[in-house]
C-alpha cells in the first residue's frame, strides 16, 4: 500500500518561497522514484499577511496541526518590528506543538569549501541538540522607565527539569546510534542554577545510558573548540539561546547558512515536526535567484527520515552534496548555477537514481529525525 503524507507548507518571507520551491521539486521526484505520496497545504503567514491582517499563528493553528510534518522556508522583513515574527510564530508553533528538540547536523560533505584551513570532512561531523522552547526564548521580560536613563530592562531564563530531561534523552539515544559520546555545553561558573540542573539531568538520564561518554564544555570555550578542533564533538546537548549561537558557528564551518539545515522535533507525536534550513530570510537577495536552496533541500531529507522514508531521504541527501560540490561558490552568483536551477539539479539526480549515494555512507538525515516518533 503506498503511504501518502500530509506536508503543511510555509514558505513565508525573502528567499523563503524560493528555496521551498526547490525543496518542493526534489519532493516530486523522491515520490516518482520512491512510491510515497503527499498532499501539500500551502499555508500563508510572513510579513505580507502580517502587515495586511494582523494575524500570526493563531489564525493557523489548527491548520497547522493536522499535517504530519511542515516543511518551512524563512520568515523576517524589515518593515516588521524585529520580535513579531520571531516571537509571535516561530517560537509560538515551537512551544504550542512541543516542538522540544531542535536538532542541526554540523557535518562538512565532500567538496564543500570550509574556510576552516586543513579541515576534512572525516574530522567534521557531530549534531547539536538544542532545547528549543524554554531557556531565554519563553519570552517573559519587563521593561520600566523606557525611553529614560532610568530605564530597567528585564529577561528572563526558564529552565525546568522536564523540559531538559526530554532533551537530554533524545540527545543520548542519538549518540547511542553513533559515537557514544554526548557533550553538555553550558555556562555552568556564571549561570550557576540552570547550570547545576543541566548537570544533575545530564547524570541522571546518563545513567540509563552507561555505553554513552558524557563530557562538559564551557559555551564561550566551544566557541573555541568548535572550528579548530571538531572532531572532539559527536553530539552536543545545550539550551536554548546558546544552542542558537553555535550552531551558526557550526554552519560556517560546513560551508555557509546556506547548507544548514534543522529539525524542531516534537518527541511524543503529539504535533507535527516541523523542518528548515538555519538562514534568515535574506531579503536583499530576494528575487534574485543568488540563494542556494541547499539548506531548505537537506531539510527535506530530514523530514522523510522522520516519516520512515529513510532511503528517500539518503537519496535526496547525496543528489544535494553531489551538487554542492559542483559548485565554484555556494552563494550569490559565483554558485555558477541560479537558485532554481540547483533544485532542478538535484531532482534531476534524485529522479534518475545516479547520485552517488557513496558520499553519504551512514546518511545522517536519513536516520536522525527517525529517533523521534512521527503522526503516524
Amino acid at each position: 500500500m503506498t503511504a501518502t503524507y500530509a506536508i503543511a507548507v510555509l514558505p513565508g518571507d525573502g528567499i523563503g518561497p524560493e528555496v521551498v520551491q526547490g525543496a518542493l521539486d526534489v519532493l516530486d521526484a523522491a515520490e516518482a522514484r520512491f512510491g510515497f505520496t503527499t498532499t501539500r497545504n500551502e499555508v500563508t503567514a510572513g510579513a505580507n499577511h502580517y502587515l495586511a491582517t494582523g494575524e500570526l499563528f493563531d489564525e493557523v493553528e489548527e491548520e497547522l496541526r493536522g499535517a504530519d510534518a511542515v516543511l518551512f522556508g524563512s520568515m523576517g522583513d524589515p518593515r516588521v518590528t524585529p520580535g513579531i515574527l520571531e516571537r509571535g510564530f516561530i517560537l509560538e508553533m515551537r512551544q504550542r506543538f512541543a516542538q522540544a528538540a531542535n536538532v542541526r547536523p554540523v557535518r562538512l560533505y565532500p567538496g564543500v569549501p570550509t574556510p576552516i584551513a586543513g579541515l576534512t570532512p572525516e574530522r567534521c561531523d557531530m549534531v547539536i541538540v538544542r532545547e528549543n522552547t524554554e531557556g531565554a526564548y519563553v519570552g517573559r521580560g519587563s521593561t520600566v522607565h523606557a525611553g529614560t536613563p532610568n530605564a530597567v530592562a528585564m529577561q528572563e531564563s526558564l529552565n525546568t527539569y522536564a523540559g531538559i530531561e526530554r532533551v537530554v534523552d533524545f540527545a543520548f539515544r542519538l549518540a547511542l546510534g553513533r559515537r557514544k559520546k554526548l557533550t553538555l555545553c553550558h555556562k555552568t561558573n556564571i549561570l550557576v542554577a540552570a547550570g547545576q540542573l543541566w548537570q544533575q539531568v545530564v547524570a541522571e538520564v546518563g545513567a540509563r545510558y552507561p555505553e554513552v561518554e558524557t563530557d562538559y564544555v564551557h559555551v564561550d570555550a566551544m566557541c573555541f573548540h568548535l572550528p579548530l578542533t571538531p572532531e572532539r564533538f559527536d553530539v552536543v546537548v545545550t539550551d536554548n539561546l546558546f544552542g542558537d549561537i553555535i550552531t551558526d558557528l557550526g554552519a560556517v564551518i560546513q560551508g555557509g547558512l546556506g547548507v544548514a539545515t534543522s529539525a524542531n522535533l516534537n518527541l511524543d507525536g503529539s504535533a507535527p515536526s516541523m523542518f528548515e534550513a538555519i538562514h534568515g530570510s535574506a531579503p536583499d537577495i530576494a528575487g534574485t535567484g543568488a540563494a542556494n536552496p541547499a539548506g531548505a533541500i537537506l531539510s527535506l531529507a530530514l523530514m522523510l527520515g522522520h516519516l520512515g522514508e529513510g532511503e528517500a531521504a539518503r537519496a535526496v541527501e547525496a543528489a544535494t552534496v553531489e551538487v554542492l560540490a559542483e559548485l565554484p561558490a555556494l552563494a550569490g552568483p559565483a554558485m555558477g548555477m541560479n537558485t532554481t536551477e540547483i533544485g532542478a539539479r538535484i531532482a534531476e539526480l534524485v529522479r534518475s537514481g545516479n547520485a552517488n549515494t557513496d558520499l553519504v555512507p551512514d546518511s545522517l538525515l536519513g536516520t536522525l529525525a527517525a529517533l523521534a516518533p512521527s503522526r503516524r
